[in-house]
């Protein structure tokens, strides 16, 4: 499905809310996953060094081994088409040779600005501490999530971020070296089993201010 229209991209920001429960008898093929996660790392990041990683788990026996380590999130385990964890790639600038090469090629970047970035990135990753390499690969993985969240309502199905899970040793179980990638979140799919909850967001003017900040972006109200 493409979005053609204003319209269209407003019933899907509107219409997407976390689902706690999907119809079980519910599949994505792997051709139309891989569309689904093609589409959603058109979104940005650093450099456009794209550090998200995928590990789609949709086979029955695979999701057992995460019974255990998702927390209270086991509904949307059992009923969802598939749990696809995010993970960031710690190592990430090890693809920029690839990535700006086929910039080149595809005429989006110019020879002497690849060899520029080549020149003067590696001396700037090599002074960046693990903390903020981590940092903004965690950035960019909320990135991509937010558009595969958008992307899938796009194709018609739900989803449900989720944080709650225990990350080292899921890690663990799926084969995942944990000392490369560090987990951004799992985002459940599926289609719903009965229509989500609506949630209520805070009015802007609580939460934005204009050039600096006032009373408005403050403490709470009392009820």
């Amino acid at each position: 499905m493409s979005i053609n229209t204003k319209t269209d991209f407003n019933a899907i920001i509107r219409e997407r809310h976390s689902v706690k429960e999907f119809d079980p008898n519910i599949k994505i093929s792997h051709e139309e996953m891989l569309k689904i996660l093609e589409e959603a790392t058109l979104a940005p990041s650093s450099v456009n060094l794209q550090p998200w990683r995928f590990v789609v788990v949709d086979d029955e026996k695979q999701k057992e081994k995460l019974q255990n380590l998702v927390r209270f999130n086991q509904r949307q385990l059992n009923t969802s088409a598939a749990m696809i964890l995010i993970l960031g790639d710690m190592n990430h600038f090890d693809y920029a040779e690839e990535i700006f090469s086929l910039a080149v090629e595809k005429n989006t970047m110019p020879q002497e600005v690849k060899d520029n970035y080549m020149m003067r990135l590696p001396e700037a990753f090599s002074n960046m501490s693990q903390q903020t390499i981590r940092e903004t690969t965690l950035i960019d993985g909320g990135l991509v999530a937010m558009q595969l969240m958008l992307v899938a309502k796009a194709h018609g199905y739900d989803t449900n971020p989720i944080g709650g899970f225990e990350r080292k040793e899921l890690l663990e179980a799926l084969g995942v070296d944990t000392e490369r990638y560090v987990p951004v979140m799992i985002v459940a799919i599926g289609k719903a089993a009965k229509p989500a909850h609506a949630s209520v967001r805070l009015p802007i003017e609580r939460v934005t201010s204009f050039n600096h900040v006032d009373k408005v972006v403050g403490e709470p109200k009392k009820s």
